[in-house]
């Protein structure tokens, strides 16, 4: 199997790990722990957990001009990101915050092609719109996008995410493609944990930890441990093998495996506009990510 294979089976267990993330964050937001102090349980945990990993990895040196770059990656790829999301997410609706998350392959084409000169295929131009018409099908259809208080204010941080999302792509590539994951991913956090702790240290002391009932412990600790750790991981594992706009689309999945989750737990039921969104959302996935030079690492 090719690395490339890999890479796009690894981009497909994220968008199943984050999809999985809208239903168990909101369990736990806010009435057990509010955004930030979430937040900041993030990035402890994932500072901790990435630092072990030194213990695994080469012994590379980081060169000092690429500071700079891992700050601002940890600034949009951990603080802005994580911070505005889940305060989003705490205040408009799963529903809504999916809507918006899909504008990110959308930015990422875009900065690609202004930051990173990538070219613009046109396959790939309609595959992300393919995909976001499948996807928006799928969590328009029979809902109410606007049932949550301070909906709006919350759509507006979700979307500031998505553009978080789409810089920290851009920005991570070049680290990438000099140095292993493990070398500089632990850097990353400890400098987004020190952007966190400002916003989230006064909610992190106001949890109430003895309330808190066992299996939303089992939420906060998948979020720590999948979502946080291994999603971000595995991430940029394929982003060695994968352009930011691939890697991108692969958001689309979320709200489609947000749904068979749900349907799974009997949350949801299968029906014809859910097959139509699927169909939609695997074309646009396969127009972007299918490539006809095998000799390339990607299109």
């Amino acid at each position: 199997m090719s690395k490339r294979i890999l890479a796009l089976i690894g981009a497909t267990f994220v968008a199943l790990i984050y999809g999985a993330t809208f239903i168990f964050a909101k369990e736990v937001m806010p009435t057990y722990v509010k955004p930030y102090g979430f937040i900041l349980i993030r990035a402890i945990g994932g500072a901790f957990l990435f630092w072990l990993l030194t213990f695994f990895g080469p012994k590379e040196k980081i060169a000092l001009n690429d500071f700079p770059r891992i700050i601002a990656a940890a600034l949009f790829g951990v603080a802005i990101n994580q911070l505005t999301f889940f305060k989003g997410l705490s205040m408009t609706s799963p529903i809504s915050a999916s809507v918006i998350m899909v504008t990110a392959p959308i930015l990422v084409l875009i900065l690609s092609a202004i930051l990173l000169k990538e070219k613009i295929k046109l396959k790939k131009v309609l595959g992300i719109f393919i995909g976001l018409t499948g996807t928006s099908i799928l969590i328009l259809y029979g809902k109410d996008i606007e049932n949550s208080p301070d909906a709006g204010f919350g759509n507006f941080l979700v979307f500031i995410n998505a553009s978080a999302y789409a810089v920290y792509l851009i920005i991570i590539k070049k680290l990438i493609t000099k140095y292993h994951a493990f070398t500089f991913i632990k850097w990353i956090y400890t400098f987004g944990l020190l952007f966190v702790i400002p916003f989230g240290y006064q909610e992190f002391i106001e949890i109430n930890w003895e309330s808190i009932p066992t299996n939303i412990y089992y939420n906060i600790g998948f979020v720590v441990l999948f979502t946080t750790f291994l999603a971000y991981l595995i991430n940029l594992m394929a982003m060695k093998e994968l352009k930011p706009t691939t890697l991108s689309v692969f958001i689309y999945l979320q709200p489609l495996f947000a749904s068979i989750i749900a349907i799974s737990l009997q949350k949801d039921e299968l029906n014809f506009i859910k097959v139509i969104s699927a169909i939609l959302i695997f074309v646009g996935v396969y127009l972007v990510t299918h490539k006809k030079n095998l000799k390339t690492t990607d299109e």
